[in-house]
């Protein structure tokens, strides 16, 4: 799909290192639960120096310790008219549930670990894994569950996050940007820990996981750039191992084909998705192929690098080089001129993951079906002024 509309931009907090919660909802009722008792805390410790408890709730509504325990979890074996009396003696008493209690009760952590196998560097700089981090949140703040988010870059780390897992600290994990060889996802199935993959590591990934269509993505955007009459089209990728990253280079040279072009591995650099590595890349390119006249990188933040090259060669964009980015993210918008790149529904992806692993969560008991749940989202290319 093309779309010439910018989305506007929405810039996620910056979350903490190694273990960082992020939490989601203070209460952490079940839906239909008692959703005002955070609100009043603070009035309940004024007014008595302590927090009520579930007793005194059940005294002021005149109801037992067991209907106000299934108000508060949500049951539906309650009455509309016993269920308005529990809530309304929650809110005045200031009532919060002791949703850690309740947890070992239920033999879990009411919390999802969000696994990031990269350098803390690397998370910072790109605004992929801030829009990852803001579209789960979004979906869990509604359940109760704590965010945790961990890098796992290294053994040591992911040794720790082993034993911390194993201790069930939480009930499931997401995990962002992994690698064809890396270890982690057959790590969490060995400890049981239901899984969702943001991106998958082969067409025959055995993990449920959510992509976005990057093949086609990137197919669109050359396809865009030899409409406009670019003829000697490059292309900077991420590093190969990553899936994504070899499903966009096989975009790129799909688009090649169908012009009637065979793909010319001169004309190929990869780069890691730093700006730094889009940089590299640019200047490789330029050495090799010094006609080349429009360039795709496959992600934005590499496409920031690959403009700073050009201009520094009296490069002009478009004039001289188009140039086109993916994810379409704050860097897209705001460089000069603003950068033509693919759009990744990358909140939506994560809000995909939140609502997936939850499934899994929720039906870890049962046999799970057939392949696993693949969710593949389709992408945009959102033409802006450097192409």
């Amino acid at each position: 799909m093309v779309d010439r509309e910018a989305r506007s931009g929405r810039e996620a907090g910056g979350p903490g290192g190694a273990g960082t919660a992020r939490g989601t909802d203070g209460v952490g009722t079940a839906a239909g639960g008692v959703l005002g008792g955070v609100r009043h805390a603070a009035g309940a410790r004024a007014r008595g120096g302590k927090l009520p408890t579930l007793e005194e709730v059940a005294a002021r509504a005149g109801v037992g310790r067991g209907t106000v325990s299934r108000v508060i979890n949500g049951s539906p074996r309650v009455s509309a008219q016993t269920r308005a009396a529990v809530e309304a003696a929650v809110a005045e008493l200031g009532y919060v549930p002791n949703r850690a209690a309740r947890a070992l009760a239920a033999n879990r952590a009411d919390a999802i670990a969000l696994v990031v196998p990269e350098p803390e560097a690397r998370f910072f700089a790109e605004p992929y894994f801030s829009d990852i981090v803001s579209g789960v949140g979004e979906a869990l703040a509604d359940t109760g569950m704590q965010l945790l988010l961990t890098f796992a870059g290294g053994a040591r780390e992911r040794r720790r996050l082993a034993q911390y897992l194993a201790a069930h600290r939480a009930d499931g994990a997401l995990l962002v940007s992994v690698h064809a060889d890396d270890p982690l996802p057959e790590l969490l199935t060995q400890l049981g820990i239901p899984t969702v993959i943001s991106g998958r590591r082969s067409a025959a990934e055995p993990l449920p996981s959510v992509d976005s269509d990057n093949t086609e993505g990137a197919r669109t955007a050359v396809a865009h750039l030899l409409a406009r009459g670019r003829g000697t089209v490059a292309t900077i990728t991420g590093r190969l191992d990553v899936y994504g990253a070899a499903c966009r280079l096989d975009g790129y040279r799909q688009a090649l084909r169908e012009a009637g072009q065979p793909p010319d591995e001169g004309l190929t650099a990869v780069a890691d998705f730093t700006e730094a590595g889009g940089r590299r890349a640019m200047t490789e390119l330029l050495a090799r192929r010094p006609g080349v006249d429009a360039v795709f990188a496959a992600s934005d933040v590499m496409a920031a690098g690959a403009r700073q090259v050009l201009r520094a060669a009296g490069r002009r964009i478009p004039d001289d080089v188009a140039l086109i980015g993916f994810d379409d993210s704050a860097i897209a918008r705001h460089m000069d001129p603003p950068l033509t790149s693919v759009r990744q529904p990358i909140e939506e992806m994560g809000r995909a993951m939140a609502r997936l692993v939850l499934t899994e969560i929720a039906t870890r008991a049962t046999p799970h079906p057939s392949p696993p749940h693949q969710i593949v989202l389709p992408t945009q290319l959102v033409i802006r002024s450097s192409s």
